[in-house]
């Protein structure tokens, strides 16, 4: 049964990017929108093999990008989400703040940030992290908060401090929303980085984006944003695999479940 539902969800996957690979074909051929405008999925896809060598140099700018900014973000996160947990008039004092940083569009920042920094990768840096640390933090705040209250009491009533604690019984049971919100943060990094790169720079996906926009070609253009999903994808996966191995007692639970 297990065997079949994992078939299942397969094909499912397959078939709805079959359909959406027809329907671009569609709209491409009955011209819908404007050749130049809408290449087809084998220009895209020529484009993409006859541009790898160009795209992989920028997508390693970017994802150089995305992962010093994604560790700030997650420093930063664990920081002020813990600091909130620890002291309730912190966070009756900060999570408007956080609410607040997230309400502020990154283009709007972005040229301040380039104008402050110069051109290098301190902005991007920082946009990334502005991006990123918010999910992390709410999900971790979260996370402390579901601690089972009769462990914690436990651990108190046997003399355990409140370092024993937090890392005992708060942290581990943080961990799951850590990761469910690390999981919208690495999306979030490749993205905020390639909104950097268009607001200045001279080397990313964000760059060259920019670039082939202007020259129309709009085939190159595609294929640096079906790489960018890809990219998205692949690290998402890589969460996940990095949750599984730090979090080896849920593949035991879900075991026992079955």
């Amino acid at each position: 049964m297990k065997k079949l539902q994992s078939i299942t969800h397969k094909f499912s996957v397959l078939f709805a990017l079959i359909v959406i690979i027809a329907l671009w074909y569609f709209a491409n051929a009955a011209e819908l929108v404007p050749a130049f405008m809408l290449p087809s999925p084998s220009d895209v896809a020529e484009a993409l093999v006859n541009d790898l060598p160009t795209l992989l140099m920028h997508a390693r700018i970017t994802l150089q990008e995305a992962a010093y900014g994604l560790l700030t973000g997650i420093i930063t996160a664990f920081i002020i989400a813990t600091v909130m947990e620890r002291f309730a008039m912190f966070n009756r004092a900060m999570y408007p703040v956080l609410v607040l940083t997230q309400t502020i569009p990154i283009v709007a920042i972005a040229p301040l940030l380039v104008l402050w920094m110069g051109f290098g990768m301190a902005p991007k840096i920082t946009v990334v992290a502005i991006t990123t640390f918010f999910p992390i933090a709410v999900n971790l705040l979260d996370g402390y908060r579901s601690a089972d209250p009769d462990a914690i009491q436990l651990l108190r009533s046997i003399g355990a401090n409140r370092h024993q604690i937090f890392f005992n019984i708060k942290l581990p049971a943080a961990m799951s929303h850590f990761f469910s919100g690390l999981r919208i943060a690495t999306s979030y990094a490749v993205i905020g980085a390639v909104i950097a790169e268009w607001l200045g720079g001279t080397a990313g996906l964000g760059v060259y984006m920019t670039r082939v926009q202007n020259a129309y070609a709009f085939d190159k253009m595609f294929a640096v944003i079906l790489l960018i999903t890809v990219i998205s994808i692949l690290l998402m996966f890589l969460v996940n695999f990095i949750r599984s191995k730090a979090m080896p007692w849920e593949r035991v639970e879900k075991q026992e479940r079955k």
